[in-house]
């Protein structure tokens, strides 16, 4: 950055830095600063009767500490100032006669900033005003801040209890685009990850509680597939081919059960060159099970115990509040959850059913439905394409409380088993919940002959001019099935969505360190 394009802030800070080491002080040190305390452990552990370092008897208590200035008040031969770490705030106390001959006027009055990370040495009490502090007898700077954090001041009506923030940072192209600065100065977006993390760690461990296997599988593919979506794609050099980004792990985690694991699991970044919204990033994470001598049945039970964990890790209830158009909804994550065929719900939503005497309805009378709802129809989608297209529409935005949709027609899930006892359908399953897909899980195809017969109908599709289906065969996924797979249950969960529906955020954006955004022009952040 050149220096004509500095602000004012950031040019004294410079000058700052400078003078810094022109007084022997190094603002980037290497040596480490190991801490005893968090600052909310401190705030914790003192206690007036036991630690009141002006009492006789007691034993006050020694801290280091470290964390982000914030907030400096400087007043003469003495001053506060709030440090900020992971675990909260605690005030400093920097008295001049306990610091250095020179120091306190040279160093901290003029020369440190708001923003800075320092190291404090010292011993805790409480002040006049009641408010736990450290005060400090060294303080080391750790690292300076070049570019102050926007600064945001919370207010309190004493008379009404009301509270008003100042300058807020709510810009959310500012706090996508630097979610640094957004964590620095939010803990409640910091908590949002801590969750998250918490999540992820729930499903790891009901799953290993369990038996199955944790494994790793390519992302980087010669061939797509595993679900109805366009790749990214990229080309590798040394060996001069293309290669895709995977959209899914289904392929190579169900040639693991060919391979005579009975339980595998991958949570991974998955990869689908689609528009943004507040539903949707090109990346994303998954979690993809697959377990043998299991079906779609047995699968939608593991999902309810599971969600259970989940919820619990997560809030601490089954009960989890998410407001929906405005409106407050407690959605109930206790099993078990409701459950419901594809054709039920539609006909429940349209009056129309759409599935008869064993057989799915023409694509003209599904076409029908679909135009009565206002949708637009072409030549490139197929029967099963446009029951989606009407389920998306009329039926899942109403399931709010947690439900399984099951049995789906075979053109549309061309990697699930046929239903057994519904011809034209198949053992699919997905879980709705705050009009919301959570996840997808099959009874899994099995059959090598029946599965080269899909995958060249979606070939077909693709050739009509249906962008999300796979045209390539997947000659190497066949062979293993040849092979023999065993009867297996699959299941794939959204994270992301997940982590929005227990956190409840309104915006994946929001439970993503670093969304994907346009170029930084200038221009406003819109969902499309």
């Amino acid at each position: 950055m050149a220096s004509t394009d500095l602000t004012e802030q950031e040019r004294v800070r410079r000058d700052h830095l400078a003078s810094l080491r022109d007084a022997g002080v190094e603002p980037y040190p290497a040596d480490a600063w190991t801490t005893t305390h968090a600052a909310a452990a401190v705030l914790q552990a003192y206690d007036d009767d036991a630690n009141n370092p002006e009492e006789d008897g007691t034993e006050p208590i020694r801290v280091t500490v470290a964390g982000r200035m914030m907030t400096k008040r400087v007043m003469g031969k003495a001053s506060f100032f709030h440090l900020a770490d992971e675990s909260g705030q605690i005030q400093i106390y920097v008295k001049r006669d306990n610091l250095p001959e020179g120091f306190y006027n040279t160093v901290f009055k003029k020369l440190l900033d708001t923003g800075d990370w320092v190291g404090i040495e010292g011993v805790v009490f409480r002040t006049r005003m009641g408010e736990v502090s450290v005060e400090a007898d060294n303080l080391v700077l750790l690292s300076k801040s070049l570019k102050p954090l926007p600064v945001e001041k919370t207010v309190t009506d004493e008379e009404t209890g009301e509270t008003k923030t100042f300058n807020e940072v709510s810009d959310p192209e500012f706090r996508y685009r630097q979610r640094y600065a957004d964590l620095a100065l939010h803990p409640e977006v910091r908590d949002v990850f801590k969750t998250r993390h918490r999540i992820v760690r729930t499903i790891q461990g009901f799953l290993d509680d369990r038996g199955y296997v944790e494994v790793e599988t390519p992302a980087l593919q010669p061939l797509y597939g595993g679900a109805a979506a366009r790749p990214f794609t990229t080309h590798h050099n040394a060996l001069d081919m293309p290669l895709f980004l995977r959209i899914a792990d289904e392929l190579y985690l169900k040639r693991l059960l060919v391979g005579g694991f009975e339980g595998v699991y991958e949570i991974a970044k998955d990869f689908r060159n689609e528009g943004l919204s507040r539903f949707h990033n090109p990346e994303f994470t998954m979690l993809e099970l697959y377990v043998a001598f299991r079906d779609y049945d047995w699968m939608m039970d593991l999902v309810e115990r599971m969600f259970e964990a989940v919820a619990l890790a997560a809030t601490g209830s089954t009960d989890v509040p998410r407001v929906l158009e405005g409106e407050t909804h407690v959605l109930s994550f206790a099993a078990p959850f409701k459950r419901i065929p594809i054709f039920d719900a539609i006909e429940d939503a349209t009056g129309t059913q759409l599935y008869r005497d064993g057989a799915v309805a023409s694509r003209d009378e599904i076409a029908d439905v679909a135009r009565g709802l206002g949708l637009e129809v072409d030549d490139s989608q197929g029967a099963g394409k446009l029951v989606d297209e009407i389920f998306g529409e009329a039926v899942e935005p109403t399931l709010v409380q947690p439900t399984f949709v099951t049995d789906y027609p075979v053109e549309l899930s061309p990697l699930a088993k046929r239903h057994r006892t519904k011809p034209g359908l198949v053992e699919r399953f997905e879980l709705i919940a705050g009009g919301k897909e959570l996840c997808n899980a099959f009874s899994e195809l099995n059959d090598p002959l029946d599965q080269r017969a899909r995958f060249e109908d979606q070939a077909r599709l693709a050739s009509a001019g249906d962008d999300e289906a796979t045209r390539e065969i997947d000659e190497d996924y066949l062979r293993a099935l040849e092979y023999g797979m065993p009867p297996a249950a699959g299941l794939g969960v959204g994270i992301d969505r997940l982590a929005m529906m227990m956190t409840g955020q309104d915006s994946i954006r929001d439970v993503l360190l670093f969304p994907l955004l346009r170029p930084e022009t200038g221009a406003v952040l819109e969902d499309e």
